[in-house]
């Protein structure tokens, strides 16, 4: 019996992602406040872009932010209700993605995606812009320098989520319940009042270029529908709630649909009766907090919760775009180093290449939220299509009991999801949605390639298929680069001693009194191994060592085919900012041995102590 050692009990060597744990998955309130940011924050632009759109026709066009913002939430509750069911379907994550390639096939698979990554990358540009401006709304200072705040933040998520900080959901539940409370109070108590208590931002002109007509009323209703983004990330996340998961789930998409809904609807209400116009400096939003709260210290409290919020649900990309692309890169339609996990629980270069493209996309757009709203909203309108077709595609080839009715719920999701997606890109594709439908196709046919070439890769390589036997070789042959005698060269000779049948030294050397010292210390050491010393006048050391192996290579393929391998000693300081100090040539002279040559390269590292 062994005393005073605890019981061990093994762990991963890669730690769990959040919500792979049982103690760690998330409750209706806490998958609510961790999965709902994207959606819930679009009220701080959702209601601008109706309003950006209308004043065109002059103040009294306004009137029309109600209708259109009780038609966005009639698809709202649509979508909410056909969400629900795409819960049911796929617990293990009902992503657009996976919908679409269970039951619509390969292809909208690939749209899928594709639609996918616009929709994550423009969360990110879209959420920092406008959080931008709810910060510059409360500190005017932050509008000149907009752009710069915005890469600010980006550069910040970007470290966080390289580090590998996990999203804790008890800790989003105080931004997120700030925030729902002082939208919330923005409508009660600015209904409460019969007039606005302060006024912000400067005085914009508003010059009348068009009149009130269907035209104008779909441009604004497509605007106005880039509120719903993120209404599918809680059926994406289904595996992350508690026992049972579905029914949690669908609570939290049901309590999310209620909140949104009733946010837009007030904030519209507002809008409508205090004739609210964009002002210069400040955002709409602003404008309806200074008008129930007055500019006090709730309104600098409720500006920088918006702005807060806005920030996280930036972040919510960073949790779902790699993700997605490790599923890509599983799938062979992306390089597999996509599905590479660091020993932190982080996919790190689909977190490089989310924050590199939302910052092209910030520097392109000058960090505009409303040009950056046509590129949004067509993504997502993309995939709400794709996950409802896909469901109706499901029923209506398992026909459990009462599928015509769940068929129907999601058909018609898809009806008005296609219907909004088309008003978009055709009001929208002159202000910049042209840019999504040449991505889209653009990043189809890139999956498309991708995999196509993973797969005659697998052809080549035989993958799946039982191989001849192998070659047997008659030897070995393993030469050693060496530049003097020392500790690292007899490493590396003994290591290639206990690995080959035969080996050689080979050594380049300019200057002959070098070589014959050289001869002279191998003799007095002598390790029982031959040394070829070549003579380099052009000093050249990299291109003498290939022609001598590839002159080694052509000798034994009349022999019989000897294995002939190269043994690279290479020194490693203890700390990495030394590695500069360090001669790289081994480095270069592998790469070039493993582009001209067919031999065994290896590299025996010898570690310094310094």
């Amino acid at each position: 019996m062994v005393y005073g050692l605890a019981r061990r009990q093994l762990r991963p060597k890669v730690p769990l992602r959040p919500g792979e744990g049982d103690k760690r998955r998330l409750t209706s309130l806490e998958g609510l406040s961790a999965l709902s940011l994207d959606a819930l924050s679009s009220v701080a632009y959702g209601p601008e872009a109706i309003v950006v759109v209308l004043i065109v026709a002059g103040t009294g066009a306004l009137t029309a932010t109600l209708p259109i913002t009780l038609a966005i939430t009639f698809l709202l509750a649509t979508l909410v209700i056909s969400y629900g069911q795409v819960i049911a379907v796929h617990p293990d994550g009902g992503g657009a993605y996976a919908v679409a390639r269970k039951d619509l096939g390969p292809r909208f698979s690939l749209l899928a995606a594709a639609a996918l990554v616009v929709d994550y990358v423009l969360t990110v540009a879209v959420s920092l812009a406008a959080g931008a401006d709810a910060l510059a709304s409360a500190f005017p200072a932050f509008g000149r320098d907009k752009l710069l705040v915005c890469l600010l933040g980006l550069a910040l998520l970007t470290v966080v989520n390289l580090w590998g900080v996990a999203e804790s959901a008890r800790v989003l539940m105080l931004p997120t319940l700030v925030f729902v409370v002082a939208i919330l109070g923005v409508i009660v108590v600015g209904l409460f009042r019969s007039h606005p208590v302060a006024v912000v931002g400067t005085y914009q002109p508003v010059h009348v270029e068009q009149a009130l007509g269907v035209l104008l009323i779909l441009k604004a209703f497509s605007s106005g529908c880039s509120a719903l983004t993120g209404v599918e990330a809680i059926a994406n996340a289904v595996p992350s709630f508690r026992t049972p998961r579905v029914r949690r789930a669908q609570i939290t998409e049901l309590m999310l649909g209620a909140l949104l809904g009733i946010m837009l609807i007030g904030l519209a209400v507002l809008i409508h009766r205090d004739h609210v116009v964009p002002r210069g400096d400040v955002t709409v939003l602003a404008q309806l907090t200074a008008g129930a709260y007055g500019d006090g210290w709730p309104y600098y409290v409720t500006n920088l919760a918006v702005a807060l919020v806005l920030l996280l649900a930036a972040n919510t990309s960073f949790g779902g775009l790699p993700v997605l692309m490790s599923l890509l890169a599983r799938d062979h339609r992306l390089p597999h180093l996509f599905g590479l996990r660091a020993e932190r629980p982080v996919y790190r270069y689909g977190v490089v290449a989310l924050a590199l493209l939302a910052a092209l996309l910030l520097l392109a757009s000058d960090a505009d939220t409303f040009r950056l709203i046509p590129l949004f909203a067509i993504g997502v309108f993309t995939g709400f299509t794709l996950s409802q077709t896909g469901l109706v595609r499901h029923w209506a080839g398992e026909r459990p009991p009462g599928w015509r009715r769940r068929a129907a719920i999601n058909g018609t999701g898809a009806v008005l999801t296609s219907v909004a997606g088309v008003i978009l890109l055709a009001t929208k594709f002159l202000e910049g949605a042209w840019v999504v439908v040449i991505a889209v196709p653009l990043m189809m046919l890139l999956f498309a390639r991708i995999q196509r070439y993973y797969a005659d890769v697998g052809a080549e390589l035989q993958l799946g298929r039982v191989p001849e036997p192998p070659d047997r070789r008659t030897g070995s042959l393993v030469i050693v680069p060496v530049g003097e005698v020392s500790r690292l060269t007899r490493l590396a000779v003994g290591t290639a001693l206990a690995l080959g049948d035969e080996v050689v030294a080979v050594a380049v050397h300019a200057d002959p009194r070098k070589s014959a010292a050289l001869q002279r210390a191998w003799d007095d050491w002598n390790p029982g191994v031959r040394l070829d010393i070549i003579d380099s006048p052009r000093h050249s050391l990299v291109q003498p060592i290939v022609d001598y192996v590839q002159r080694a290579v052509d000798e034994n393929a009349a022999d019989g085919g000897r294995q002939i391998a190269v043994l690279i000693p290479e020194v490693e300081p203890r700390h990495r900012r030394y590695e500069i100090l360090q001669n790289q040539r081994g480095l270069l002279l592998a790469t070039v041995l493993r582009a001209r040559t067919d031999v065994v390269v290896c590299l025996v590292p010898f570690r310094l102590t310094v």
